[in-house]
C-alpha cells in the first residue's frame, strides 16, 4: 500500500486536523511522513497580507519562523506516534505546484491534505489549493474534511 505520505500544512485549524489524521493514518499502515509548508515569494504588491513586509530579508525571516512553527507541530505529532518524519519548507508562488513537485521529489506515494485552507475573498480569487492538487496530481490524494 502506501509507504511515504506527504502532508502539506498551512498552519490553519483544518490543516492541523489533517496533520493529526494523516500521522495516525501513516502509523496504521507503517508509512513514513514528510511534512511540507509553502511560503510565497517576496512581493512588493500582494493581496496576501502575510507577504507585506519591509524587506526581502525580513520577509524570509518571517517565513522561516512560520514554517518552523507549522513543521514543528507535525514533527511533534509524528514523534508522539512513532512515525518516521521529515520536513520540507518551499518558497513558491503556486502552492499546489510545490505540493505536487515535492511529492515527486520525495518519492511520496500519497498526498494527505485538508479540504481547504484559504477563506473568504482569498479563496474566491485564488481558489482552493486542494482542488488544484486533485486536478493536477498523478499521485493519489486523500482529502481530510
Amino acid at each position: 500500500m502506501y509507504k511515504h505520505i506527504l502532508i502539506p500544512t498551512d498552519g490553519s485549524a483544518l490543516s492541523e486536523i489533517a496533520v493529526r489524521e494523516g500521522v495516525a493514518f501513516a502509523k496504521s499502515i507503517n508509512a513514513k511522513v514528510t511534512a511540507l509548508t509553502v511560503s510565497s515569494t517576496f512581493q512588493t504588491f500582494s493581496i496576501d497580507p502575510l507577504t507585506v513586509t519591509d524587506t526581502p530579508e525580513q520577509y524570509r525571516k518571517e517565513c522561516d519562523a512560520r514554517a518552523e512553527k507549522y513543521l514543528t507541530m507535525v514533527k511533534n505529532a509524528a514523534e508522539a506516534a512513532g512515525v518516521p518524519f521529515a520536513a520540507v519548507h518551499v518558497v513558491h508562488d503556486l502552492p499546489y505546484e510545490a505540493i505536487i513537485n515535492t511529492a515527486h521529489r520525495q518519492d511520496c506515494d500519497l498526498i494527505f491534505m485538508a479540504s481547504h485552507g484559504r477563506k473568504g475573498m482569498a479563496a474566491l480569487l485564488i481558489g482552493s489549493e486542494t482542488m488544484k492538487v486533485l486536478t493536477h496530481s498523478k499521485i493519489p490524494v486523500l482529502v481530510c474534511r
